[in-house]
């Protein structure tokens, strides 16, 4: 977390004439992190302490959903889309950023028992869903939920998942976030697998917008997985269906 250039803050100004309500949100986690007296240190750290007022808050709204409405239609949206793309009950899928479960409820609903993983950075957000998997009675379904420090995922198996999914996390991170967890991530997916993620594309210059929104170009993200030995390709399909966010699709080569 690093505080915002002079070139990053001359974007703000054409950015908020033509995304307001969203330039509002990120003037209101400036204002909470005054408050909170957050100041620059790594990034993971950094968006726990955040995540943790915005979950005393709503948990809903810390992972991005205005009404609990919004909340169910883009889990369900997250939902469909993997299911159009052959999810199976027997997959092992690993959701990075899960939330408050979101699209987890769905997934842990939908799969096998035992067969969904889910991976937090924050504490508070997990116990909200705890809560979740109680409110929809889906504590049978033996879901797996962690606190991560970080994305090298060194206490998971090799080999074990089918499905590794990331919505709107990459979004927020900063290039080296992403770039560990790229080196690290074909060590758990078995042959056949593949590793979705969200992010902020831009045509231009990458930037981010107060430290809390990331913008990279695809091109960037790409080279960057195949510089750790992945394949990976843009999902058009993602933004026909109407996906807010781009999404890349990664696997192992020749596979």
């Amino acid at each position: 977390m690093t505080e915002p250039s002079r070139s990053q803050r001359a974007r703000t100004l054409p950015y908020a004439l033509r995304h307001p309500r969203r330039l509002l949100r990120y003037a209101r986690c400036q204002v909470r992190d005054g408050l909170l007296g957050l100041r620059p240190f790594d990034h993971l750290s950094y968006y726990r302490v955040a995540m943790r007022a915005g979950a005393a808050r709503s948990p809903e709204l810390a992972v991005g959903s205005r009404t609990h409405e919004e909340w169910l239609r883009h889990g369900q949206f997250q939902f469909d889309y993997l299911l159009g793309h052959e999810l199976q009950q027997s997959d092992r899928v690993l959701e990075i950023g899960c939330g408050n479960l979101r699209a987890g409820r769905l997934f842990i609903d939908y799969l096998d028992a035992g067969n969904y993983y889910g991976l937090d950075i924050s504490p508070d957000i997990l116990l909200a869903a705890q809560r979740t998997l109680v409110e929809y009675g889906l504590q049978a379904k033996l879901p797996h939920l962690f606190v991560v420090s970080d994305l090298t995922f060194s206490f998971l198996p090799s080999s074990h998942f089918s499905i590794v999914h990331a919505h709107s996390v990459f979004s927020h991170s900063p290039i080296d976030v992403i770039d560990q967890c790229l080196a690290h991530v074909g060590r758990i997916m078995v042959p056949g697998a593949f590793f979705d993620f969200t992010f902020h594309k831009t045509e231009g210059t990458e930037h981010h917008l107060l430290g809390w929104a990331y913008y990279y170009r695809s091109e960037t993200l790409l080279a960057l997985a195949r510089s750790h030995g992945l394949e990976a390709r843009v999902m058009t399909d993602w933004q026909q269906l109407g996906g807010l966010q781009s999404k890349i699709r990664v696997t192992m080569p020749g596979h």
